[in-house]
């Protein structure tokens, strides 16, 4: 058996053709889900899917309302904790990270968006160091497409499967649905966002999401559609491709070819081999292979500089060798903040007192058995609207999610008294935090200190976006509610008070990305290249929200799927002309 160079001065047997892989994808979530499907589809190549949570057997996951129980439970959650946060007054956030089959679209909001065209065109213009061929608006539309079943069928913006005899647009397994239910109250605040200047909408996925609406769900029938049953499921029988749940990776294995250059030869698990596969604890690829990380905003740069990649003064202080110097590898770290506002509304119902007694959660349940809708089928937000923080801004950088709701903080009990929340945020953040490990060790949670508020023009827009809540509230549509600010309250008027206070009531609304940037070389803070290659590294990609040069404006879930779609094509060309 011949050597393969690995690690300077080692060398490692070449790897067993019958036992290594052609691509090996380390997270099943919503990124590594439509990587194994679209992978596996060519019979010849050997696709592994690793899992370090569990199977989405769950059955919370499938329930919408089950968020509720999804969220800081360590079957489905990594659990993770911001650092303490300057902008928020010192608090830490829960930061809830997806942990089995589906990942975070197993524990989501379920909310479908796009962003902006903007968003897109932009990452193709890069930010001064060179373009990103291949990400303008037009072709990542025609990802989206790729794999979307829109419940209105075909049309100028939208796909469904069947739609063209042809192939050229016919959709595919990304189920989107209208909600399943409305409320009054919801509708007036709609009718009083029109009033203060927003426009109605039906679609917030054009290109230019601006307007009031419901939001469309990733749902089918009333139940969660995650990326696992969309992708996984209907490849789960090819006998090319391997899942493992409760499998960790620890660190990428390196070597380097004769060419000196480093290149991923396998992985590492953290303990035993997971369920699925033997207790080896190296996996390693084909000659020509790759792997492929999927793991999400706060896994994938933690694996990196596990494996030595990153920013050298960090690996150095925790003893880790530095294969590859780059500084990028968790920097970059973008994340919207909501700003969560409370108004007391009198004769209106709202969730707080129909689920406040036994009889009311009985209905809400027995209406959800028997026809999945009413509350149990509700994403957490209903309503939506993106807007501008004032009129001289060229595009939306607001969006809300209003909820027929209230609360003191998620996982406490609902008020009881009739409220909404209408929460805020600003789209595009100009903070900046990180992502960075504490120990070499898989299980110690890394360092994330998203650094909200920590700009001058965050803090401001805050402050401007909760004087437009007040404004919205204000309209006569909502005059027969009689709204009365409850959170933060009408004492705090000036942009110092408000921004404090946004930092008193701000959450995060579960969005990180950036921590693995794409850009060219030039860049010195680029971790990938325009095909989510790791500079300087062969066989190695970044595939998932990490890779985002600046967050989209809108919810990311189905962002980063489109991500994965445009991988997988680049990936099937280049096995293609090899």
């Amino acid at each position: 058996m011949t050597a393969a160079p690995t690690r300077a001065g080692t060398s490692a047997p070449a790897p067993d053709s019958a036992s290594a892989y052609d691509f090996i994808i380390v997270g099943a979530g919503t990124a590594g889900c439509l990587l194994a499907n679209r992978l596996s589809a060519d019979p010849s190549c050997r696709v592994l899917l690793l899992e370090a949570g569990g199977p989405d057997h769950y059955p919370w996951i499938h329930i919408p309302v089950g968020y509720l129980y999804c969220i800081g439970n360590p079957r489905t959650d990594w659990l993770y904790f911001t650092e303490p946060e300057a902008g928020l007054n010192g608090r830490s956030l829960r930061y809830p990270r997806g942990r089995t089959l589906g990942g975070c679209s197993s524990i989501n909001g379920m909310i479908y968006m796009r962003g902006q065209a903007r968003d897109y065109d932009g990452w193709g213009r890069g930010d001064g160091h060179g373009p990103n061929p291949g990400w303008d608006w037009p072709a990542c539309r025609d990802a989206f497409l790729a794999h979307e079943d829109h419940h209105g069928g075909a049309s100028e913006h939208h796909a469904a499967p069947g739609f063209d005899r042809h192939g050229r647009r016919a959709g595919g397994e990304w189920r989107v649905e209208r909600q399943r239910l409305r409320w009054d109250i919801l509708d007036a605040f709609a009718q009083a966002a029109v009033q203060a200047g927003i426009p109605a909408t039906t679609d917030f996925n054009r290109g230019d999401n601006e307007g009031v609406g419901y939001f469309e769900v990733n749902q089918r029938a009333g139940v969660r559609w995650n990326a696992s049953k969309a992708f996984l499921r209907p490849a789960r029988a090819r006998p090319n491709l391997e899942v493992r749940t409760q499998a960790s990776v620890l660190r990428l294995r390196l070597g380097r070819g004769s060419d000196g250059q480093l290149r991923a030869e396998g992985v590492q698990l953290q303990g035993g081999g997971g369920s699925g596969g033997g207790a080896a604890d190296v996996l390693r690829l084909r000659p020509g292979g790759e792997v492929l990380l999927a793991a999400g905003a706060v896994a994938s740069p933690a694996l990196l500089q596990r494996s030595g990649i990153g920013e050298p003064a960090l690996l150095q202080g925790l003893g880790i060798d530095v294969q590859l110097a780059l500084p990028g590898v968790g920097e970059n770290l973008q994340d919207h903040l909501q700003i969560r506002a409370v108004f007391r509304v009198s004769g209106a119902r709202t969730l707080n007192t129909l689920a406040a007694s036994l009889w009311g959660k009985a209905r809400i349940g027995l209406e959800y058995a028997v026809s999945r809708s009413g509350p149990m089928s509700m994403a957490p937000s209903q309503l939506g609207a993106f807007t501008r923080s004032d009129p001289d801004r060229a595009w939306p950088n607001l969006q809300y999610h209003v909820q027929p709701l209230s609360l003191d903080a998620f996982g406490e009990p609902l008020h009881g008294f009739e409220a909404f929340t209408a929460s805020v945020c600003n789209l595009n953040p100009s903070s900046r935090g990180s992502v960075r490990i504490r120990s070499p060790r898989g299980e110690d949670a890394p360092a994330i200190a998203p650094r909200y508020l920590s700009t001058d023009e965050d803090r401001h827009i805050a402050a401007q976006s909760l004087r437009l809540t007040r404004r919205i509230a204000a309209q006569p549509a909502l005059a027969p509610y009689a709204p009365v600010e409850y959170k933060p309250g009408p004492q705090f008027q000036t942009d110092e008070e408000l921004a404090r206070l946004a930092g008193d009531i701000g959450t995060t609304i579960f969005h990180p990305v950036g921590t693995a940037k794409m850009g060219p070389q030039a860049d010195p803070m680029a971790v990938v290249d325009a095909r989510l290659r790791v500079h300087g590294v062969a066989g190695l990609r970044v595939v998932d929200a990490s890779v985002m040069p600046t967050i989209t404006s809108g919810n990311t879930n189905s962002p980063t799927l489109m991500i994965a779609e445009r991988a997988a094509a680049w990936i099937a060309q280049a096995r293609r002309s090899a």
